[in-house]
Formats: structure tokens, C-alpha cells, sequence
């Protein structure tokens, strides 16, 4: 058996692949494109196991998903792929409408045309498309969360582009019979994140000496999700999801970008204090806010815990704890990623 799983190479698939991997003999065909984030890096320890096969190439080619289809035969598709940071995609909103949303649609019609003809497999299939809780747009009461039910009300076009995503996988349920599933999840963080979001950024930034900006007052609110946790969710929703369905995931560790940034400055106060013995929390910058940036996340995972039994295991002290110690364990990947090292490797033995 084989899965078919797309965009692997970046922060949450490639913790998927050691999650899966870890737990199951099925091979898994991993397509990534190797973008920016993408890293083969990540994938590191799985280099030699026969049981990861991967393809470089793009979701919106159709006859190279069409052939993989053809040639592994997969049991069930995951699709991570996307562009995902807001900050890129206010500056150049067309990438993420190619890769979320025609991306999506081509992957979506490949996948249809081949689980047509397989009339004698076609209940068991399974096409899980990985979103984010950035659809419902923001919440403007504290007291108030995000529910499967509620209406998408993207504000920035990262999560405009992952709403219509999740609007085609939807219909191609409802007017094919494709039996597709959705997770909207909330912030991710831990080992692998490239060093654009705001957690790996901090601890990159506060051990190079540099700013730790953060923007406006620092009060938005998010819901941080261990990347982990949100892999278990992942594995549970393939197996035992009910077909149609969308499932919200979140961390239950709602917390203001503030309070994040001084934790983490607290953390390395402890585990790798400055030469001088000042704060890390020193180097915290308040910078203007960004365009439409929403006030509020939380997410309501009474659905996926009432249904499939999914709980959490970490909580964010516990979590951001580890993410801390694995980026000070880790300093040649971290230093690979912010030379661009990475690349230049990736380049010459995968192409340009």
C-alpha cells in the first residue's frame, strides 16, 4: 500500500513523513517541488529508507501527478502543498493563487480521473487536504471560537487562496462523490520550521544578536498547535475521518505573540545565556503592524476529540521547551538554512 503525499519537503509534511514512517511499512511518494522552504534537510533521516520515494516536481503538472498516480497506484492522497506565509503573500499574492488554488484544482482532477478506475477500491480511497484556521478570518470576542460550521471570512491572500482551495475540495466531494476530507488547523511550531515565522525567527534572531521584531502591540492572539500533535491528527483523520467531513486542530494554547516572544527569550535566558547576562528580552522590537493582520485565532476541537479521540499531548510550555533545545541542537541546519547553503546542495543534485 502507498501514499501519495504532496509537499513533504517543507515544516509540517516532513514531520508527517517521521510520523507515518514511524508507524506504518507503507511506502510513501513524496512530491515536492522544492521551493524556498522546501528542504531536503528535513527528510534527512529517511535518505535511505526504501520506503520514502522522492519526486521532485510541481501540482500543477498534470501529466507528472498523472503518471505517479499511474505508476504507485496510492491508497490515499495528503496534500500539504502550498505557499503559506501571509508576509509573502501580501507582496506577491499570484504565487499562492498558482500553487493553493490551481495547484489544488489540478491535483484535485488527476486524483478524480484516477480514482474512477478503481471501481473495486473507490470507498476505501481517501484525499486529505491540509488548511488552516486563517479562512474564518478573525475573532472579535474573546469568549468566542472557531467552528467547522463557520463562515470563511479570509483577510489576507494567503488565506483567501487556502479558502478557495478548500471550497474545490469540497465541491469535487460533493459533485464528484471524491471522498475527500479537510483539517483547518491552527499556528504549527517545532523542529523544521524555516525562519520567516515568528517562533523560529525569534530564536534564530535572539542568538544572532539581532532584533526580535514583532508587530504592532504585539497582542494578537494565536492558537499554537506542537507540530506533532497536529501529525497524530493527521494519521487519525486518514484512517477514521468520515468521508466529507472538515476537522479543526488546534493546540488549545491560545497565547499573544508577545507572550510568546518573552517565553522564548526566557527559555534561552536559561538554556544558553548571553555572554553580557542580559536578556534576551532586549532585543524585543515593536515594528508597524502589518496589512490586515487579524486580531484573534482559537480554534474548537471538540469534533475531532468527541469523534476520533484526538487530544493534544503537549501543551505550549512543554512545546515551545522542545522547539527551543532542538534549534540549539541543530545548528547546522539552522546555519544551512540562513546562508543558503541548502539550496545551493538541493540545486545541484536536484536541478534548478
Amino acid at each position: 500500500m502507498t501514499l501519495l503525499v504532496t509537499g513533504c519537503a517543507g515544516f509540517i509534511g516532513s514531520n508527517f513523513v517521521r510520523c507515518w514512517l514511524s508507524s506504518s511499512n507503507e511506502s510513501l511518494v513524496n512530491l515536492d517541488s522544492l521551493t524556498y522552504a522546501g528542504n531536503l534537510a528535513n527528510l534527512a533521516w529517511v535518505k535511505d529508507d526504501e520506503r520514502h520515494i522522492f519526486v521532485r516536481g510541481d501540482i500543477r503538472d498534470q501529466l507528472l501527478v498523472s503518471r505517479l498516480l499511474e505508476k504507485y497506484q496510492p491508497r490515499a492522497i495528503v496534500n500539504f502543498a502550498a505557499e503559506s506565509h501571509v508576509d509573502r503573500s501580501i507582496r506577491g499574492p499570484g504565487d499562492f493563487i498558482e500553487t493553493n488554488v490551481v495547484g489544488t484544482l489540478n491535483l484535485l482532477e488527476c486524483v478524480r480521473t484516477y480514482w474512477a478506475d478503481l471501481p473495486e477500491q473507490q470507498s476505501a480511497f481517501r484525499f486529505l487536504h491540509i488548511s488552516t484556521d486563517e479562512v474564518y478570518g478573525s475573532l472579535a470576542t474573546t469568549d468566542a471560537s472557531f467552528e467547522e460550521g463557520n463562515a470563511f471570512r479570509p483577510n489576507s491572500p494567503y488565506s483567501a487562496s487556502k479558502a478557495a482551495s478548500d471550497h474545490l475540495v469540497r465541491a469535487w466531494h460533493h459533485t464528484y462523490g471524491l471522498p475527500a476530507l479537510t483539517i483547518n488547523c491552527s499556528n504549527n511550531y517545532g523542529p523544521y520550521q524555516f525562519p520567516e515565522k515568528l517562533i523560529p525567527l525569534v530564536i534564530v534572531n535572539a542568538l544572532a544578536n539581532k532584533a526580535l521584531p514583532i508587530y504592532g502591540d504585539g497582542k494578537q492572539i494565536r492558537d499554537w498547535l506542537y507540530v506533532e500533535d497536529h501529525c497524530r491528527a493527521i494519521c487519525r483523520v486518514l484512517q477514521e475521518g468520515r468521508v466529507g467531513e472538515t476537522y479543526n486542530v488546534g493546540g488549545k494554547s491560545e497565547k499573544t505573540n508577545i507572550e510568546v516572544v518573552t517565553l522564548i527569550c526566557s527559555i534561552l535566558d536559561e538554556l544558553r545565556p548571553r555572554a553580557d547576562g542580559i536578556s534576551y528580552a532586549k532585543q524585543i522590537s515593536f515594528v508597524k503592524d502589518r496589512s490586515g493582520h487579524d486580531r484573534r485565532y482559537a480554534i474548537n476541537t471538540g469534533k475531532i476529540e468527541n469523534e476520533l479521540g484526538w487530544k493534544p499531548d503537549e501543551t505550549f510550555n512543554s512545546g515551545i521547551r522542545k522547539t527551543v533545545q532542538w534549534y540549539l541542537d541543530n545548528k547546522t541546519w539552522v546555519e544551512a538554512v540562513a546562508s543558503g547553503a541548502y539550496r545551493e546542495w538541493m540545486d545541484k543534485h536536484y536541478g534548478n
